[in-house]
């Protein structure tokens, strides 16, 4: 069996999805993200741009003849080619623990993997190896905007399988991002041994009968193939994972005290949990009340709660506020604005509509002149990302600080305040999962954030509008979901604590 870097970087995401690509069952797989086709086109493009500048060279071989490949590349490498695009690079796994490692004693069951490793470059640098005066070291192409542990392991896998090809290690592997100028600088004293341990580990759960336990992570699993089979499983369980504040460091904690079921969450002490990793007293009494927020179906007061005079109010004027970006671009493209005026009993919904990013500056003023119409108005959004965009394109187009600051003293965060006062029987605290649980729904039922980023890039490239005026209605949706969710919000604190008007 084969083990490349993509299988290793899984792992290190998700202990379970290696097995399910291993052994699961295919016809299981949820059908491809749109976001994430998109992702791995960007990722070929990006790559391609950066080989645009290189004069490299690629080994030529039969479609999944590795060996094949190898000696191609091998040819390429005694050559001495200054690049080596998609490499061919392979290692019994036995024969490299044995030559690499004494901390680890290979069993009989190792024998039948292969370390393939296929780097997006090998860059020729001086030294000494087999080949002559010169040496490879691996480089990997990725998008991501930090040299994240899963990248750095990655070049550290290559290599080492590189080091025993060519004979000696390279002293270094590089990493090119797309938001850096210069390659960075992989330290493989450090990243070697961790990559050790995580192979390690990786074999050994390929080698179980059933894989790693389920756990559900929505930011890492969403855009996953296996999600639908993983989340259905974990329902059935009734696992913790699915319990909002269950992360894995505070899971396993969990688990060395046999407290792996909502009930036994739920009768617990908070005091049991607090000095554990990942916890705090805060952090212990909010998940004990949200195990029993799920296990009663019922929203619950946290023990520490805002003051109820600080909890937000019902206002004459109200202006609810949601944004829709392209990450890529560092572009802001629809500024939505819901005004619900309680004094005339009507509402309007503004749509400031950026057609092509040159026109976002038009949008922010836009935004600017509409807001000062109601200059007592509170400003609703959801989490913090209105509030930090607000004060990034003020400073991007020079505003004056008193056209902006008093606009953003308006603002009110109506996650902030309903997560720091409120337990609720739901799985997640996203605008989606609370709205819902209140009744609400999205009238595109398939639309989210994520696939908005994608539509928009589609209209960029075909210029069909109907994609515009699907992404103009989910971002409406979602100012009138942060609409349902404050007002019940407020009526809910009215109701616990008798502030209802005289």
């Amino acid at each position: 069996m084969l083990i490349n870097a993509d299988l290793l970087l899984q792992y290190q995401r998700c202990k379970r999805r290696p097995f399910l690509d291993s052994h699961g069952d295919k016809n299981q797989r949820d059908t491809p993200n749109e976001l994430l086709l998109k992702l791995q086109q960007d990722k070929i493009a990006y790559q391609k741009s950066i080989l645009a500048n290189l004069s490299y060279h690629q080994p030529d071989y039969p479609r999944r003849d590795w060996q094949a490949g190898q000696a191609a590349t091998v040819e390429l490498m005694q050559r001495g080619v200054e690049y080596i695009h998609r490499g061919i690079l392979l290692v019994s796994y036995d024969d490299w623990v044995n030559t690499e490692s004494e901390n680890f004693s290979a069993s009989p069951d190792y024998q039948k993997y292969t370390l393939l490793s296929c780097p997006d470059l090998l860059v020729k640098q001086p030294g000494e190896s087999r080949f002559g005066d010169w040496m490879y070291v691996p480089a990997s192409l990725e998008m991501g905007k930090r040299p994240k542990q899963e990248y750095q392991v990655g070049v550290a896998f290559h290599a080492q399988v590189l080091a025993k090809l060519q004979g000696t290690s390279p002293p270094t592997g590089l990493l090119k991002l797309r938001t850096r100028e210069n390659s960075y600088s992989v330290d493989l004293l450090k990243w070697t041994p961790q990559m050790q341990l995580i192979l390690a580990e990786l074999i050994q759960a390929l080698e179980s009968p059933d894989g790693a336990e389920v756990f559900i992570s929505r930011q890492k699993c969403n855009l996953c193939h296996w999600y639908s089979k993983c989340y259905a499983i974990a329902q059935s369980e009734k696992h913790l994972s699915l319990l909002p504040g269950v992360t894995p460091v505070r899971y396993t904690q969990l688990q060395e005290l046999s407290l792996t079921t909502l009930e036994s969450l739920a009768s617990t002490s908070p005091s049991i949990l607090e000095n554990l990793t990942g916890f705090d007293h805060e952090v212990a009494h909010k998940l004990v009340v949200q195990a029993q927020s799920v296990l009663q179906n019922r929203p619950f007061i946290l023990p520490y709660p805002l003051p109820p005079e600080t909890i937000t109010y019902t206002a004459p004027i109200e202006i609810y506020f949601d944004i829709e970006a392209q990450p890529d671009l560092n572009l802001n493209y629809l500024l939505g604005v819901l005004v619900v005026n309680r004094q005339t009993n009507t509402e309007q919904f503004y749509s400031l509509l950026a057609e092509k990013p040159e026109d976002e500056e038009i949008v922010w003023r836009q935004f600017l002149d509409l807001v000062w119409q109601y200059p007592e108005a509170p400003i609703y959004h959801f989490c913090a990302y209105e509030f930090d965009t607000v004060k990034r394109l003020a400073k991007l187009y020079q505003t004056p600080y008193s056209s902006v600051r008093p606009v953003l003293n308006r603002f009110v965060d109506v996650y902030e305040q309903l997560t720091q006062s409120v337990a609720l029987p739901i799985e997640s605290y996203a605008l989606k999962a609370i709205a819902r649980w209140l009744g609400f729904e999205w009238r595109d039922k398939e639309a989210s954030g994520a696939k908005c980023i994608y539509w928009y890039d589609m209209w960029l490239e075909t210029g069909d509008r109907t994609l515009l005026e699907i992404i103009q209605r989910y971002n409406e949706d979602d100012c009138r979901a942060t609409r349902n969710v404050k007002d019940w919000l407020v009526e809910f604190f009215q109701e616990e604590y008798y502030l209802r008007p005289a």
